[in-house]
């Protein structure tokens, strides 16, 4: 790689944190999974070695490698654990605590440490705003379930050097993905031409045009894997909700990008999908 990356770290346990920390541990690295929640650390290791058995199940890795990678990924909810040539975050989608994160990493790490950001909307010029050496700080956008989806964006902001753009397109080959690469745009390329897939099918309900049901079911027919509502479910309200109106703020609130009530009273009810038992659709029980 142009940059030498052995030891990394994940901050963030939720389902793309330990998604991003299991890709990592099976394809060799030691990782850091790092999240200040010790319950959420707890269901993380409980989620990643469940993967990985059902990998083993499968023949698609033998017991010895799932072992292997388990013991490449430590558990902290201790910031300072987070020492290492490479770190992600895949934290709540909000500016200020993601600059805060970085703020504290780029204080007990060497200046040649690459931050990358799994953000899905927000610019990562403006994370990288007050960062010390913000030519470091790069977006590297994987999608869920990150241990299965091919697919990574990596995205330049103004200040990011072309030897950490490119190291990360090497690592995200070297971890097996699909790497694009792409300029910092809110949305970047995937969010930004999804979003729509997502607003103009909550407008068809809320018009009253159609029912969730016949939506989901139009939309599979003509080839999607998942209808909106199954995969804002699967998503989650709240992090679909908070993308939506992340780009309604990136584009000076242009109206196409404008988040649906409808998704905001969801997501005030508390029910947001899989992992709460209920959203669009009911479930018999919350994801674990």
């Amino acid at each position: 790689m142009a940059l030498k990356i052995t030891k990394t770290g994940v901050a963030g346990a939720g389902a793309m944190g330990l998604g991003i920390a299991q890709v990592l541990g099976q394809s060799g690295f030691d990782v850091v999974l790092f999240d200040v929640n010790e319950q959420q650390l707890e269901k993380a290791k409980a989620e990643i070695t469940k993967n990985l058995d059902a990998a083993v199940s499968k023949n698609i890795m033998s017991a010895a490698e799932r072992d292997k990678t388990l013991s490449r990924i430590t558990f902290s909810n201790d910031v300072n654990a987070l020492k290492a040539d490479f770190i992600i975050e895949a934290i709540v989608e909000k500016l200020e605590a993601k600059q805060q994160l970085f703020t504290k990493l780029a204080e007990i790490n060497a200046d040649e440490t690459i931050l990358a950001t799994n953000t899905s909307s927000i610019p990562i010029t403006r994370i990288a705003h007050g960062i010390k050496n913000p030519k470091r700080v790069v977006g590297m956008h994987f999608f869920n379930p990150a241990h299965i989806m091919k697919l990574v964006e990596v995205i330049t902001g103004a200040e990011t050097s072309v030897q950490v753009a490119t190291t990360i397109k090497e690592l995200t080959i070297a971890l097996g993905k699909t790497p694009v690469m792409c300029k910092d745009s809110p949305g970047f390329i995937v969010n930004r031409i999804a979003r729509h897939y997502y607003v103009e099918s909550l407008k068809i309900h809320e018009e009253h045009v159609a029912s969730i049901e016949t939506i989901d079911a139009l939309m599979e027919s003509a080839g999607f894997k998942m209808g909106p509502f199954k995969l804002m479910d699967f998503v989650g309200n709240d992090i679909n909700f908070a993308v939506t109106s992340s780009l309604f703020e990136s584009f000076h609130y242009e109206a196409k990008f404008r988040p649906s009530r409808i998704q905001g009273q969801k997501v005030d009810a508390g029910h947001l999908g899989r992992k709460t038992g209920k959203g669009f659709y009911e479930y018999r029980t919350p994801e674990k």
